[in-house]
């Protein structure tokens, strides 16, 4: 007997798009045909709905524990779910303590399992006072380690040299897990900051001018040839520019081993927007022009991008309301509308059902090890989006389901809604972001080690 039927859906898969039945059962998909028998214990009529895999979404900041004030594993799980996510990776700040050893992330993982309404893995850091403790990390479940070659914006968590970097990607290879890192140069953001401060610059422009395309593209390059060298694992997140993406498409066709992500806000918005927006959309990278948009969007058309995350980050209002915008926290609040902006702005420029499926499921969950998830298929964990696809709605604050009620895509109308989300064969969200959903509880969420090479004998 199934435990659930899911009647007439059209699956989202790899090959394509096929009507079909789902029969789960124990939180798995078990049977997929054009009509199953029964019986089951519930279904559920699917016939005009179109069924993808829960986003795995392989870049949030949900802080809990520590500044949870900002952003909560609850509350920032409930919006995942409402936009048509069922994984999510938590990275090791802005917890208070970021997350550097065993302790700190078994806190955190305890943390989650009270807390999280979506299943989750969790992010170490890399900083030049938790190398030693990096194995006892691998040890604990960490996915990966992050770090940044850029200030993070928080003393707790500082940026590595190159040679604690290249010492980490040594280490991380031995341990078989990746390294994400903020690629953008702390020598060249840092100066250019210290010298437009100097002649008194505050203004959003000023800010921009303060991380040129440059920072990142050099910082690119230089992690490229690390990782190259000593054979790590690299996953470089938010990338902001066409160059970047051709510096690195370039290496990984030579052997490197390097994924990459960008996220919904530089696909959407441009530093126009970020001038006329104001903090909401402050973030580092920073927002570029629409001629970089574009270049984004023609590599995501190519394949060269292989993952999109959120990187939602946002405040309390007092760190966004100030004057001065470099005194602005940095942060974007977008984990609730990933799909639809791939929905709505990637099939207006040709992506296709599987290729988002892709993006924002199947790539993250093979590439982090995250086994079961990301795809409509028997065998596979029953983590399922049902989207009604001609639905059209406007985002409202009324929409969301963050701590704080703010975001730079709010007023914005999407193409696609979220009618359904299951977890494990659970319904976790219903009757989409527009009219308030619902959600069980307790949460349901469970943590994920990944799937890893064994780990070699190392020496930090």
């Amino acid at each position: 007997m199934y435990d659930l039927l899911i009647r007439g859906g059209s699956l989202v898969r790899e090959d394509g798009i096929e009507t079909a039945d789902l029969g789960i059962a124990e939180g798995r998909i078990v049977d997929l045909a054009p009509e199953l028998d029964g019986p089951a214990r519930e279904e559920l009529d699917a016939r005009g709905l179109h069924v993808f895999p829960g986003a795995v979404d392989i870049h949030v900041h949900f802080n809990e524990p520590g500044r949870t004030e900002w952003e909560g594993l609850s509350t920032g799980s409930r919006a995942l779910i409402a936009g048509g996510g069922t994984t999510f990776a938590d990275m090791p700040l802005n917890s208070t303590p970021p997350v550097l050893d065993r302790a700190t992330f078994e806190a955190k993982r305890q943390a989650a399992e009270r807390g999280s309404h979506a299943d989750f893995a969790l992010w170490g850091g890399l900083t030049p006072r938790n190398m030693d403790r990096l194995p006892e990390l691998a040890g604990a479940g960490a996915v990966g380690f992050k770090a940044f070659m850029s200030h993070s914006g928080l003393e707790e968590f500082e940026s590595p040299d190159d040679y604690t970097l290249y010492e980490g990607m040594r280490l991380a290879r031995e341990l078989g897990l990746i390294v994400a890192l903020h690629a953008e140069s702390n020598s060249i953001t840092q100066g250019l900051s210290a010298r437009i401060r100097s002649e008194g610059g505050r203004s959003v422009r000023d800010y921009l001018r303060s991380r040129p395309a440059i920072a990142e593209v050099e910082a690119v390059s230089r992690a490229l040839l690390l990782a190259e060298e000593t054979g790590a694992r690299l996953h470089l997140v938010h990338l902001s520019t066409g160059r970047a993406v051709t510096l690195a498409a370039e290496a990984k066709a030579r052997g490197v081993d390097v994924s990459l992500e960008t996220c919904p806000h530089y696909l959407c918005f441009t530093g126009e927007d970020m001038e006329r927006l104001g903090a909401v959309l402050k973030c580092a990278p920073p927002l570029r022009d629409a001629g970089e948009v574009e270049a984004l969007w023609t590599a995501i058309r190519e394949g060269r991008i292989d993952t999109i995350g959120s990187d939602h980050s946002p405040s309390t209002l007092d760190l966004k309301e100030r004057a001065d915008f470099f005194e602005v926290w940095g942060g974007i609040g977008g984990v609730q509308s990933t799909l639809g902006v791939l929905l709505t702005e990637g099939r207006a420029r040709g992506l296709t059902l599987p290729h988002i499926a892709r993006l924002l499921a199947r790539t993250p969950a093979e590439r982090f090890g995250l086994t079961g998830k990301g795809r409509v298929e028997p065998g596979f964990d029953a983590d399922l989006v049902l989207v009604d696809l001609d639905a059209e709605w406007v985002h409202t604050a009324e929409d969301l389901h963050t701590r704080w009620k703010y975001s730079p895509y709010l007023g914005r109308t999407f193409r696609g809604r979220v009618r359904r989300t299951l977890l494990r064969g659970q319904t976790v969200y219903a009757d989409g972001p527009h009219s308030g959903g619902t959600f069980p509880t307790p949460p349901q969420g469970r943590f994920l080690r990944p799937a890893a090479p064994t780990p070699q004998e190392v020496t930090p």
